[in-house]
């Protein structure tokens, strides 16, 4: 079950069965909202030094296959199935998988304590992209393309396997490695001859794992444990289709303690985020 906000016209989600289907009203009030949107950037404030304890380097033979996104709420009563699903998706290293705890369900009684209005803004920003004005929670968007009920796992896989006979997946390669004083950033050339529209670099931290206990509001009493929680976002550089080499200090590895870093390369689309076409994730060492 999902729930879509107050305030704006009902959209388009999934049902059970992972099949569109319009949206009503529901009784329950966890959701999403229609708001029009432009993306709001976050630029984060580079944080005192955190260093990793070795010199760390990805695998270059493993390149993902997805990046799945989760639009949570510890104030959403529907979203605790969907946190430990992304427990589990977690456990795949084919899968990227980050959640970004949304702040629209706040007046509802509880505060969220890792929520940040970019992260909602980011999720609005998806569904002006694609036009079905489908906000709610828990939903997990994959590759900036396509969205699911969050805590409906057959529905995801269908979506996965749906964007790879597409072609829709990620085809452009990223390693991340640490040496010296360096965090180092390589995204590969595009794999064909095809222009390519210019792309954002982005550099995301993350922590491996949250748990929280919830004082009020619709989980008050439930502790709940959030996976690959993302702390902050920001663009490091434009990808243009040819070969790209990024470095930056080494602390933002684990900038301010995370647990980790991804790097996600995210096509533009009218000052929003449209496809993601590459993602890698080195994590630090409490990871």
């Amino acid at each position: 079950m999902v729930r879509p906000a107050q305030g704006a016209e009902i959209g388009r989600t999934t049902d059970h069965r992972g099949e569109d289907r319009a949206l009503k009203p529901l009784t329950s009030r966890c959701a999403g909202t229609s708001l029009g949107a432009g993306l709001a950037v976050l630029i984060s404030t580079l944080a005192a030094p955190s260093v990793v304890a070795a010199d760390e380097a990805t695998d270059p033979s493993r390149h993902p296959r997805a990046v799945v996104e989760l639009f949570t709420s510890q104030g959403c009563a529907n979203c605790p199935p969907a946190d430990a699903l992304m427990q589990r998706l977690g456990a795949d290293p084919d899968l990227v998988t980050l959640s970004f705890a949304v702040d629209y369900w706040d007046y509802l009684g509880w505060k969220d304590t890792a929520a940040r209005p970019e992260f909602s803004q980011r999720q609005r920003a998806y569904a002006e992209m694609r036009g079905d004005r489908a906000i709610y929670t828990p939903q997990v968007v994959i590759n900036g393309r396509v969205h699911a009920v969050g805590s409906d796992r057959p529905a995801i896989e269908r979506r996965l396997a749906g964007l790879a006979a597409e072609h829709q997946d990620l085809d452009v390669a990223i390693d991340l490695e640490t040496a010296g004083d360096a965090l180092v950033i390589r995204v590969g050339a595009a794999p064909d001859d095809r222009p390519r529209p210019p792309a954002t670099v982005w550099l995301l931290h993350y922590e491996k794992s949250r748990t929280v206990p919830i004082g009020r509001g619709e989980n008050s009493g439930k502790t709940i444990t959030y996976t690959h929680l993302v702390r902050s976002m920001q663009p490091i550089g434009m990808w243009k289709g040819a070969a790209l080499r990024l470095e930056l200090p080494r602390r933002e590895a684990t900038h301010d303690g995370s647990g980790g870093c991804a790097v996600l390369v995210q096509v533009d689309r009218d000052g929003g985020p449209g496809p993601i076409v590459g993602a890698r994730v080195l994590a630090g060492p409490s990871s």
